[in-house]
């Protein structure tokens, strides 16, 4: 049996609290058998390490930028760099041509470039076979111009919705022609890859779900607790709707008092969303970010699970909710409908849609028996399709094989 590629992962912010599913698969790699080098452009501030597992992975991931701050690791980047000036010329002539636009887009290229001279170094000296890069935005750039500069084939997972917003920008078209494969996260993002590419690499364009352990989150609610308990977790941004989500669950209270609201997360929105939850009183909780650990726990103490999403791609959360045994109730975007079944495992509604969001909160709260058959439904679905460990075994085999022939690659051989 061939030996397996020595890999590198890469993303712009490593390990990030809003991107525990990258931490997820590269721990799953490494139990494959995979030896895994974590690189990140920027390094997270303290806010991001949330639990003991981001801990040891900030311990052990190289960050582009801070080491790239010393000017002798600069020099000596660019000294490698030198030695190869046909791969240098042709590097530069990629980074002029896929820069952002704008005279801004060029300088942010010059800072990207700059980076891959550091990361270049540092993989060939680690003797590192794949570089593999997470979302298509900055990092990606930085992972293409690496491969260019050192020859390590590269690839990245598409998420969305953001890299899709902007394809031109991000330069989807040239960075799916130049990887060794794209890891979709859903048939939508794999939809919209193929979209912004040239059909002759649509053989290339792969389905890889991210993914969580399931058994971690199947635990018995606590003992105790009134009424019916809502939750969200993830970034308090205007792009998640929470405004609309208190909208909503005021309305829901007019119905059925005995509503409650835990909001897990951070972000930028956090104070005006405290005030506008104020006049509800302590029917809205707002605990900040928490653990993997305490995620799980208040997952388990929940009865249901809202997601009120403006954008998304394929949301771990949810799949966090499901395998806890939750019905969810989520706004129908992108590749959301591929994970909640509508009626069986939660419920879809319209983005924006206050109205709706506020019937399904009164619906499933009058109804245990209904959140107890859903749960079971969604969590039957994760099991079954976003195990984390499955779909490491999917992206490890494209590592070792280097692309495939269709969307869904199986170690196993179906699809």
């Amino acid at each position: 049996m061939p030996a397996l590629p020595r890999l590198a992962y890469l993303t712009s912010l490593y390990p990030a609290a809003s991107h525990t599913f990258i931490l997820r698969e590269v721990t799953a790699l490494r139990e494959l058998g995979f030896q895994v080098e974590t690189c990140s452009i920027r390094r997270p501030a303290p806010s991001h390490l949330i639990g003991p597992e981001e801990a040891a992975a900030v311990a052990s991931t190289f960050h582009v930028v801070p080491r790239g701050r010393n000017p002798v690791t600069m020099l000596r980047a660019l000294g490698a760099a030198l030695r190869t000036p046909g791969r240098l010329l042709a590097t530069l002539a990629l980074a002029w041509r896929t820069a952002p636009p704008g005279a801004a887009g060029t300088l942010k290229q010059l800072f990207y470039l700059a980076e891959a001279l550091v990361l270049a170094r540092h993989l060939r000296m680690q003797g590192i076979d794949h570089l593999h890069n997470h979302f298509a935005d900055p990092s990606a750039n930085v992972a293409m111009l690496t491969s260019a500069l050192s020859g390590i084939p590269f690839s990245y997972t598409l998420h969305g919705p953001a890299e899709i917003y902007e394809p031109y920008k991000w330069q989807l078209r040239e960075k799916t022609a130049r990887a060794a494969f794209v890891a979709c996260i859903s048939h939508f993002a794999r939809s919209q890859a193929m979209y912004f590419s040239d059909p002759a690499h649509w053989t290339k364009i792969r389905i890889v779900h991210c993914g969580v352990t399931p058994e971690r989150y199947d635990r018995p609610a606590p003992l105790g607790g009134n009424g019916t308990r809502l939750v969200f977790v993830g970034r308090l941004t205007a792009i998640k709707g929470l405004r609309v989500l208190l909208e909503a669950f005021a309305r829901a209270r007019e119905t059925w008092p005995d509503l409650h609201l835990t909001l897990v997360g951070d972000g930028e929105d956090r104070a005006h969303l405290e005030a506008l939850a104020a006049p509800l009183g302590d029917a809205v909780a707002f605990t900040g970010y928490r653990s993997q650990e305490g995620v799980a726990e208040t997952l388990a103490a929940s009865d249901v699970f809202v997601l009120p999403s403006f954008s998304e791609g394929l949301p771990v959360v949810l799949m966090e909710a499901m395998a806890a045994g939750k019905p969810v109730i989520a706004t129908q975007l992108a590749g959301v409908g591929e994970l909640v079944e509508e009626g069986v495992s939660g419920f879809l509604v319209p983005a924006g849609d206050a109205e709706s969001l506020a019937e399904r909160m009164v619906r499933i709260a009058g109804d245990p028996a209904l959140r107890e058959t859903m749960g079971a439904a969604g969590q039957a679905r994760v099991r079954a399709d976003f195990d984390v460990r499955q779909e490491a075994a999917r992206i490890g085999a494209l590592f070792a094989g280097q692309g495939g022939s269709g969307p869904r690659p199986d170690p196993m051989g179906t699809t």
